[in-house]
């Protein structure tokens, strides 16, 4: 996590992003229903990261990333197709 890399803390990121340290917490363990992109990037621009995007069909889907987290992950299962999702 670039985060850790650069040494610094989730509440320091929060501070200097502009948001809660909760709101980031959420996030970076992949459980904010709600991060939207004016938090994202602000994030990214405290990290000194850019968002780049790819054409859909280029990188993997949602689900390929959730069985590949759970696969790296010991003890969790696959999430099903649809998991999260309102």
């Amino acid at each position: 996590m670039r985060r850790k890399l650069l040494g610094l803390k989730q509440g320091d990121v929060a501070a200097m992003a502009g948001v809660t340290p909760e709101s980031l917490s959420r996030f970076e363990r992949g459980r904010s229903a709600e991060f939207g992109s004016r938090k994202l990037l602000a994030v990214l621009a405290v990290l000194g990261a850019e968002l780049e995007m790819v054409s859909q069909g280029q990188a993997g889907n949602l689900d390929e990333l959730r069985r590949e987290r759970a696969q790296s992950t010991p003890g969790r299962a696959p999430a099903a197709s649809g998991e999260g999702q309102r």
